[in-house]
């Protein structure tokens, strides 16, 4: 079965067929870091690293890059508000936010170009623009001609005479249709967000960073692009416009992951119903989010609840334990090979859920094979759980996951529970069961749940505790 994924452009699931065989070349409109970045943010770059584990795992070369817009209308405004210089401001969130990927174990981009060190090739485009007759000066301005493009509206299904491009009114427009790609500098404006250009000092237009900086780093034609599904129109519509008047065929596969809502509406910071990284990690642990956030399919609208989050923390755990408890029994079990089922639903639109689904049916065999004593079928189990769970980011063994963990301090924490337990083992033997009960009720209140196994006691923190 070859890998299927849904494409924006042609409204329908396709199968994927790289440009170049054997390689990807994977654009994702990254954050602009105008504010501390939220799980929002975070869900379309762990989407799309999900997507580029496995392209790999299917054997392809990716080439990803992950943009960095740090030149931006509300960045100028944040900035002044703050009393910060505009680049301060941009380089404080573009820390949180590589902290962010960080902590939920995506892989570093191959490239992730900031705006502003490609201003070279965003006047170059528009110079080729102007020169083909799809863009014009004005008043400091440069705006493209939407009439001047007659596919305009593929991508999105806007009409063209209907488009409201969501721009300051601005008296240099010929049509209100036409969209920015050159602002000249305002009254006001730090002298420092702004590039000398044959039309004018000024800054980029937001459209035209992407096209520029997808084109540098993959060329004139390449396999991917994604984003938030927010960013279908303007940007993409717009990028995609100015790429194909430019002469560039742009990306063939146009990719959209849904928004993390709460309470119904889209989160934002304009609407003041964010939630940061560092919150939500306080609550559960990163993988555990990391898990939240890749089960539900990435086209699916998450709405976001503790329940829900406390939910997926528990079932993530539940996998854990298993890989935990085989560990114990037969040694470090290396990854293997997933089922034929996983690798189905993976193709099929990265349909995750699916995928977890065949996880969580290997977790139960593996555990009853354990109850059984079959340490061979629980081997089989254990390899092809940790298989599936590194593709997905989400392996309990990975170092990744136990770098953040301080290994002197459980070593104390493990010991301090083996003496009450061994406590607990001794009142047993005497058949003092009370007493026994007492110590294992005890645990359970500081957060420690105690399985009886027939290798003997095994502890771990109660669901809800990080």
């Amino acid at each position: 079965m070859p890998l299927r994924l849904y494409d924006t452009m042609s409204r329908s699931v396709r199968d994927f067929e790289p440009v170049t065989p054997g390689h990807v070349g994977m654009y994702l409109c990254g954050v602009t870091v105008q504010g501390a970045p939220h799980i929002g943010h975070l869900r379309s770059g762990l989407n799309f690293d999900v997507l580029r584990r496995w392209l790999d795992f299917r054997g392809l070369d990716v080439t990803y890059v992950r943009n960095i817009t740090d030149i931006d209308d509300k960045i100028l405004t944040r900035a002044d508000e703050e009393g910060l210089p505009w680049w301060a401001l941009g380089a404080r969130n573009e820390r949180i936010l590589t902290a962010g990927y960080e902590t939920l174990g995506c892989l570093p981009p191959t490239y992730e170009p900031r705006a502003t060190g490609h201003i070279p090739e965003m006047i170059e485009m528009i110079k080729r623009l102007i020169d083909g007759g799809h863009a014009y000066a004005a008043a400091g301005d440069v705006y493209f001609d939407v009439a001047s493009y007659g596919e305009y509206g593929a991508l999105s299904g806007q009409r063209p005479d209907e488009v409201q491009q969501g721009e300051t009114a601005a008296t240099g427009k010929r049509n209100p249709q036409d969209f920015t790609l050159w602002k000249g500098t305002k009254p006001g404006e730090p002298d420092t967000a702004s590039w000398e250009t044959p039309w004018g000092a000024g800054r980029p237009g937001w459209h035209l960073e992407c096209s520029a900086m997808a084109g540098k780093y993959l060329g004139p034609v390449f396999d991917i692009h994604g984003g938030g599904i927010d960013l279908v129109f303007p940007h993409h519509e717009n990028e995609l416009a100015q790429s194909r008047a430019d002469g560039q065929e742009f990306s063939r596969y146009w990719l959209h992951n849904a928004w993390v809502t709460l309470s119904g509406e889209k989160m934002s910071k304009s609407l003041g119903n964010t939630l940061s990284i560092e919150a939500v990690t306080s609550l559960v642990r990163p993988v555990e989010l990391r898990y939240y956030l890749v089960a539900p399919h990435y086209r699916s609208t998450i709405e976001y609840s503790e329940d829900a989050l406390k939910e997926a923390a528990t079932a993530y755990r539940r996998i854990e334990g298993f890989v935990e408890r085989t560990t114990e029994r037969l040694g470090e079990v290396g990854p293997g090979t997933p089922p034929d089922r996983f690798v189905v639903a993976m193709d099929n639109d990265l349909e995750t859920s699916g995928a977890l689904a065949v996880v969580h049916e290997a977790v139960r065999a593996g555990n009853a094979a354990l109850a059984d004593g079959d340490d061979d079928a629980a081997r089989v189990r254990a390899a092809e759980v940790r298989a599936m769970l590194d593709v997905l980011g989400l392996d309990p063994l990975d170092p990744r996951w136990r770098a953040g963990t301080d290994d002197r301090l459980h070593g104390v924490v493990d010991a301090l529970v083996r003496v009450t337990l061994d406590a607990r083992q001794a009142a047993r033997a005497r058949k003092d069961f009370a007493a026994a009960d007492a110590i294992r009720d005890q645990l359970k209140a500081a957060g420690v749940v105690v399985e009886d196994t027939a290798a003997g006691p095994r502890w771990t923190l109660a669901d809800g505790d990080v």
